[in-house]
């Protein structure tokens, strides 16, 4: 029942209950007869109209408590996440002239269709996005280092990601900053700064000046162009990465 028609009927309710304890409880106090019911009789039956007044009232407080908990939980992810201002441009993919020839790791379509999923296939080498809070890395508080989907290339360190509120991870920076490289994205009738991998044009996202210190800066990032490695197994790799350096400095 909609929350006016219910508070409409227990406030009716309440006023039967009274008007029917006035109008008959009186002449029986003062000596005069009811044809139909006694004194006593008049009392519970305002009695019973009063308590189901207050039922009636409530079941209007709970009625509207559960519409605003069902109202909240049904809410879709990109409701959940609409924020004013360029928060609410994470949701929108990209549209970004990204340079494909400088990339050093370079596949056909076909290829990477064989190295992705659909969903990393179409927002890494399509420039599309993924829901929010409904994504792999959004809420993730592990410790280690975020790489390329496409490519070997470690990209940010989990350091420097934090809470945003959009529902995408969120970094103050990346760890080496040539390694994403930006461009000027502007679809959908605003300006926007697209950022992708330098080593195999993978889009990643986005970055915004509303970040917080120290760089106030927020990479707004897709978790399908990003694969997770914790901190032990990025350590061993990236040991294993600097031997031929290290054994070619001690020549």
């Amino acid at each position: 029942m909609h929350g006016s028609k219910l508070l409409a009927r227990g406030f009716a309710v309440f006023l039967d209950a009274f008007f029917l304890n006035f109008i008959f409880a009186l002449p029986l106090k003062s000596g005069g007869k009811s044809p139909q019911c006694d004194y006593f009789s008049i009392k519970m039956i305002s009695r019973i109209f009063a308590i189901l007044a207050i039922l009636s009232i409530a079941a209007l407080a709970q009625t509207q408590m559960n519409t605003s908990t069902n109202s909240t939980s049904s809410a879709t992810p990109a409701q959940a996440c609409k924020i004013d201002g360029p928060k609410s441009a994470c949701g929108l993919p990209s549209n970004a002239v990204i340079d494909m020839a400088k990339a050093k790791v370079q596949h056909s379509d076909a290829e990477w269709h064989k190295l992705l999923t659909p969903t990393q296939f179409r927002v890494a080498r399509e420039q599309g996005t993924e829901p929010p809070f409904h994504n792999e890395y959004w809420d993730n508080h592990a410790d280690g280092v975020y790489f390329s989907v496409c490519s070997d290339t470690p990209l940010f360190d989990s350091k420097d990601k934090f809470e945003s509120g959009t529902g995408w991870p969120s970094f103050t920076k990346p760890i080496e900053p040539a390694f994403v490289e930006e461009t000027t994205d502007s679809s959908f009738g605003m300006t926007r700064t697209e950022v992708h991998c330098s080593v195999d044009s993978a889009h990643l996202g986005h970055v915004f000046d509303d970040g917080p210190a120290p760089t106030g800066k927020r990479y707004c990032i897709n978790s399908a162009s990003l694969h997770f490695m914790p901190r032990k197994e990025y350590d061993a790799w990236l040991a294993k990465k600097d031997k031929p350096l290290a054994a070619a400095t001690t020549k």
